[in-house]
């Protein structure tokens, strides 16, 4: 990080210099080494006017995150030749061919149809653009209880002393925490292959999106064609999409599961209680320093491990039943989809820097660690009762394996014969009592 907060830099070696003629007349510049009075006064205002700029930046969002900072930041950090490809006719046509493959490919090997209503080529700057929203619901239940916690910590003593000042460091907090989620997006969009790849719902809905570039990029460690390695993590988009788009639980369930998380953060108040005593309120760089220092780290508690324990279930089985409907996809018309699985396996399973920088900033780390496990069960599921059966268990949360069930997916297995708990519910059985009535026109 630059010494200098928040985009100060040192002043322009150029502004304020006089010709060595000048210098002489004024004496001082020559003979005692002493500052010109108006460079200095010159410096101040630079300085404030940034300093204004950044408030006034800072105040552009009232929320706890400032998402303007971290957009300016992702895409600033993104490398030219990323932020700057633009796909062309020949990349977006790869792409929609691709997918159109992919979607043909699937339809018999799923009973859940076509999810993806468009095809996009995207740029790591799209995929920033395009995904924002999505994390800025990710992002807010954590840095609101954080931030939150932090500032309801401190004395009312100090809160009274603090007065207005209370407003501007929350502004510096969101700052703060946009230059933080800023580095982690960047990082991630110069990774990520497709709308998919961490196994969120993160796009728009219905769209079906790669990234050329990052998948060239990809390839080239790859022993394999690239049109081979574009139609296999077609395939893959597509049948996330598939899932995402024909489950109508699941994107909720999974955000919903995040935000349950961060409901139950707590702060170490005798670690705010020092850090009270470091902060300085002139100094805004101290604000990240602090947070980069693992200060604030949350807590985590037993509510919150429960959550974490089903977000990762939800995301091996979402990880799981795509791995294994790709495979049947693709098994007899890739040469190397074997290869494929394995390489994608593995970049979920043990997750890139990028993954692990967002886990820092949001306490959580979005990895399936029990992806071949959720791929057995589904592979058993389908092998003893048929597509129809292993894609049905989507249709309602209570029918979809737990983090047992992948310690023993026999079991899972053999109780999907039995009456489905969702035929016991209450409320459905109302439901058909009401339909089954007669009505007051019909004969009795």
């Amino acid at each position: 990080m630059s010494e200098f907060p928040f985009g100060f830099g040192p002043p322009d070696d150029d502004k304020g210099k006089k010709e060595p003629a000048e210098r002489d007349a004024g004496g001082a510049a020559a003979g005692g080494g002493q500052e010109n009075p108006y460079e200095a006064f010159n410096q101040l205002g630079q300085m404030l006017s940034q300093l204004g700029q950044m408030l006034s930046q800072a105040g552009s969002s009232s929320g706890p995150v400032n998402y303007d900072v971290a957009k300016q930041i992702a895409i600033q950090r993104l490398t030219s030749g990323q932020a700057g490809f633009t796909p062309g006719a020949d990349s977006a046509g790869a792409v929609t061919d691709a997918l159109h493959l992919a979607e043909m490919w699937l339809d018999p090997v799923t009973i859940l149809p076509t999810g993806a209503t468009t095809a996009r080529a995207w740029t790591a700057r799209d995929w920033v653009e395009h995904t924002l929203p999505t994390w800025q619901r990710l992002c807010d239940p954590v840095a609101r209880r954080v931030s939150g916690a932090w500032v309801d910590a401190l004395p009312a003593e100090a809160k009274q002393a603090a007065g207005p000042l209370l407003s501007m460091v929350g502004q510096m907090g969101g700052m703060a925490f946009g230059t933080q989620l800023g580095n982690a997006l960047a990082q991630l969009a110069s990774e990520v292959l497709t709308s998919s790849d961490i196994g969120l719902p993160l796009g728009p809905a219905n769209t079906a999106a790669l990234l050329p570039a990052n998948i060239e990029t990809f390839t080239a460690g790859l022993e394999r064609p690239a049109s081979e390695v574009m139609v296999f993590l077609a395939v893959r988009e597509a049948a996330h999409q598939r899932l995402f788009a024909h489950v109508p639980w699941l994107r909720q369930r999974l955000l919903a599961t995040v935000e349950e998380f961060a409901s139950g953060i707590t702060v170490d108040t005798s670690a705010l209680e020092e850090l009270a005593n470091q902060f300085d309120p002139a100094n805004p760089e101290s604000i990240e320093q602090v947070m980069k220092s693992g200060m604030l780290e949350p807590q985590t508690t037993p509510a919150q491990q429960a959550a974490l324990t089903r977000l990762e279930t939800l995301l091996a089985l979402v990880e799981g039943w795509v791995d294994v409907v790709v495979g049947d996809a693709v098994a007899d018309r890739l040469p190397g989809a074997d290869a494929l699985r394995e390489t994608l396996r593995r970049r979920r399973a043990s997750g890139g820097p990028a993954e692990h920088t967002f886990a820092t900033l949001v306490g959580l780390e979005l990895r399936p660690r029990r992806l071949r496990a959720a791929a057995a069960l589904w592979r058993l599921v389908g092998d003893r009762h048929g597509l129809d059966t292993r894609d049905g268990v989507w249709a309602h949360p209570d029918l979809v394996p737990t983090a047992a069930d992948l310690d023993d997916p026999l079991d899972f297995a053999e109780r999907l014969g039995q009456p489905s708990p969702v035929d016991d519910d209450p409320i459905a059985q109302l439901e058909r009592t009401k339909d089954d009535a007669p009505k007051p026109d019909d004969p009795k």
